[in-house]
């Protein structure tokens, strides 16, 4: 037997969210309707009961006052108005006097329900009368009632305009739940064909976004930052891999090379030392490298502020100055200090130590003896804390100023000299971790390296980790 399939509008969550919603409120109405229903029937009930009190009443007012003819004129008279009850006046015999109702043998005084098996007013319709019997003496009975037949018509219109309500309200739940399912499988789909299409390779492609600002906007802004995330993730591993490829070639081939040839050498008897220690120097330099793209990763891939803590800028900026002062000092340059009191951040205390090395370092190497290098921190507004290194060296090409970042990139006036292009890289890597960006500013002359990092302890470093970071 072939298995029923059901459409995918009635199996959407949508559309169950809103079938359960449309059940729900039957319920929550039908159990209303009935209180009311209920509650407006006794109400009505009572109504009818009270007006046929004081019907009885005044009629037992008027026989006592002027006796049996003046009562007989009046139900005569009443009967022909507007008070919609029924009357009934007998004697003790049994016999008809006077009304509407026929007589009825052995009525009792108090409530009763009288069944008419042809109202003679509307030509034959059945009528059940709910009456009071009153003995007004000498065996005379009034009867005074009211036709069930109306409160049954007023409670049967309630109960078809109720079921009416309901009805509509289900086949327009049902219609709107059909048609958000709709909408919402068309916006599913747009998220379906995105996927497929990243999936197939296309890593440009985004969820499209309706500009209502809903839920599904929402997530689809997110899922949108995280492909942009990982987007720019991509390109890094790309260029990583390119830039590896390329500019760990030439130490390779050296090393490969000063290896062969000491090979050759050794056969022949000749001293190899000297080509032994520079196979030894790549390979250090190699390892170097390789030890450096790992501790940019693993900066990278932080992702939690766990050795987060309260650092104090001024005494690491301090330590960092007095470490590189002598050997500084020793190869003729000028290193000097512009550090204020009281710099306290929330960061990583070793990462940061790191990052500021490194900009001393870059300063060191690529910049002339005799030039003039100054660490420099200082507060940025009441929460916010900026340093770094700046020189009145040559400096850099305009147009080289946005590719100091990357990985392997050295300038042309540093070609020459020791590294492997990616100190700057590291801090950079440093500076994102902690919701900041590396600022580079050219001087006149000179190069400015450096970071403001915000005090305050928020997550603003981890949701910016999401972006693709602009330096």
């Amino acid at each position: 037997m072939r298995p029923i399939t059901v459409p995918r509008v009635f199996r959407a969550v949508s559309f169950r969210f809103a079938a359960l919603y449309v059940v729900l409120f039957a319920m929550s109405a039908i159990i209303l309707g009935v209180v009311v229903f209920a509650e407006a029937r006794s109400a009505l009930r009572e109504q009818m009961q009270s007006r046929i009190e004081t019907e009885t009443a005044f009629l037992g007012e008027e026989f006592r006052a002027d006796g049996l003819d003046h009562l007989v004129e009046v139900i005569t008279a009443r009967g022909r108005g507007t008070t919609a009850l029924d009357y009934l006046l007998q004697d003790p015999s049994g016999r008809h006097l006077v009304g509407e109702v026929p007589a009825q043998p052995g009525l009792r005084p108090g409530w009763t329900t009288i069944d008419v098996p042809q109202a003679w007013e509307d030509g034959g319709r059945p009528e059940r009368i709910r009456a009071l019997v009153t003995d007004l003496g000498d065996g005379l009975r009034l009867v005074v009632g009211s036709d069930l037949r109306t409160i049954g018509d007023l409670e049967e219109a309630v109960a078809t305009a109720f079921l009416w309500t309901i009805g509509l309200a289900a086949v327009l739940g049902i219609t709107g739940g059909l048609l958000l399912s709709r909408a919402f499988l068309r916006r599913v789909d747009a998220v379906t064909r995105t996927a497929e299409a990243i999936i197939e390779g296309d890593l440009s492609r985004r969820i499209p976004m309706h500009g209502t600002g809903d839920d599904l906007d929402h997530l689809a802004a997110t899922l949108n930052r995280m492909l942009d995330r990982i987007g720019t993730l991509m390109d890094s591993l790309r260029q990583v891999s390119s830039d590896v490829a390329h500019d760990l070639r030439t130490p390779l081939t050296r090393l490969y090379h000063r290896l062969e040839e000491a090979r050759l050498r050794a056969r022949s008897g000749e001293a190899h030392e000297a080509l032994i220690e520079g196979a030894i120097a790549e390979a250090q330099g190699l390892l170097a490298t390789f030890s450096a793209l790992l501790r940019i990763a693993q900066v990278e891939g932080v992702s939690s502020r766990a050795g987060f803590g309260e650092v104090d800028v001024s005494a690491l900026a301090e330590t960092v100055a007095d470490a590189y002062r002598p050997d500084a000092e020793d190869a003729g340059y000028r290193l000097v200090g512009a550090i204020g009191p009281d710099l306290g951040i929330q960061g990583d205390r070793e990462l940061l130590t790191q990052a500021l090395a490194n900009l001393v370092e870059n300063a060191l190497r690529h910049t002339p003896p005799g030039t003039r290098i100054r660490i420099f921190g200082q507060r940025a507004g009441p929460s916010a804390v900026c340093f770094g290194v700046e020189d009145d060296g040559p400096g850099v090409a305009a147009e080289e100023l946005p590719r100091l970042t990357e990985r392997f990139y050295r300038s042309e006036r540093s070609r020459t000299a020791s590294g492997n292009g990616l100190g700057l890289s590291f801090v950079a890597a440093v500076a994102d971790l902690h919701g900041a960006r590396l600022q580079l500013e050219r001087l006149n002359p000179g190069l400015r390296c450096g970071m403001c990092i915000s005090r305050r302890e928020a997550h603003v470093a981890l949701i910016d980790r999401a972006k693709p970071v602009t330096r």
